[in-house]
């Protein structure tokens, strides 16, 4: 199947209101090839700074083990499946500025995209919520977080995100399909009904509170952690058990504050798109569209950076993976 998209755009097609000598269509073209570019370049840094976290966390014996690593594999595992199908998909879209793969890729895309942005934030989502355990409920976290709980809780949020979609992806609340406004393939309305609106709801709003709810939490119990070792300080404790316990307590903390920007990072890059998608069902705003999808691409590409900046664990990962 080839789609063409329509030659001829307007300034309301575009949303284009500033003035200029140039035609709508030619200022379009050239935010496309912009676009293009930059998704290109934030594409490559994805793939390989992901595929690097992946090898060099399950290859570091001394991470490997670790609850938060496993996590971190299964987000960097998201970003890196989130690339690899998207890339080529809507760089060939901005290019072309038609679909030429056919239907079933033309479902196969969108749900890929769909499915991975929403499994992003719960990842990130499970992850807060093991950092929140582990700091204020410390006597659950081992019984939870075992080795079978772990891996229960990744197939569980794999799941939900597959199942949030599934009616959308049999046609049963709104269908995966092409909009010829935007030229790509997306969630499409039918008999009126969409579930454009709710999969970012659910999907977006409700881990979103539930993160600011344990990072809320967790400041809370670490100051008055804080305020009781200052309370307690004249106590008979041996210097090396307070140099092991203020040694355990920084790299905890210093994972959770990893895992807060981790989230930031996440909110500021993609909370621009949910809001244009739901505010503007009609498509109306295409070169906001883009901008706005330029941003979600450079999210997954900044998490390695963030793991190698912020953490020294996972920066040793990585130098021993090149040694």
């Amino acid at each position: 199947m080839e789609i063409n998209v329509p030659t001829i755009l307007n300034d309301t097609d575009i949303c284009n209101k500033s003035v200029s000598t140039m035609s709508p269509v030619n200022n379009f073209n050239i935010v496309l090839y912009f676009a293009t570019c930059l998704i290109i370049f934030f594409g490559i840094v994805g793939l390989c700074g992901n595929l690097l976290t992946i090898v060099a966390l399950v290859k570091s014996s001394q991470i490997r083990g670790s609850t938060t690593a496993a996590f971190i594999v299964s987000l960097s595992v998201v970003d890196f499946l989130y690339y690899i199908i998207s890339l080529p998909f809507t760089a060939s879209d901005y290019i072309l500025q038609r679909w030429i793969y056919g239907d079933a890729l033309c479902v196969f895309y969108p749900f890929m995209q769909y499915f991975t942005c929403g499994l992003s934030l719960l990842s990130v989502t499970a992850i807060s919520i093991n950092r929140y355990v582990l700091i204020a409920h410390q006597n659950l976290y081992n019984k939870i977080y075992n080795k079978q709980g772990t891996a229960a809780i990744i197939i569980g949020y794999w799941l939900f995100a597959f199942i949030i979609l599934f009616p959308t992806l049999i046609g049963k609340w709104g269908r995966f399909g092409y909009d010829e406004k935007i030229f790509t393939c997306t969630i499409l309305e039918v008999d009126g009904r969409s579930s454009k609106s709710f999969v970012f709801g659910l999907a977006f709003f409700i881990p979103c509170v539930a993160i600011v709810i344990c990072y809320a939490r967790i400041f809370w119990v670490v100051r008055k952690s804080s305020r009781r070792m200052k309370m307690h300080s004249n106590l008979n404790i041996t210097e090396d058990t307070k140099g092991s316990d203020a040694k355990k307590r920084e790299q905890e903390w210093h994972m959770t504050k990893m895992v807060l920007i981790i989230f930031c990072t996440f909110l500021i890059c993609n909370l621009p798109i949910t809001i244009v998608k739901v505010t503007d069902k009609q498509n109306n705003c295409l070169i906001l569209q883009v901008f706005v999808s330029i941003l979600v691409y450079a999210n997954s590409s900044i998490n390695p950076i963030i793991y190698v900046v912020i953490n020294k664990q996972y920066r040793q990962a990585y130098i021993n993976l090149f040694h």
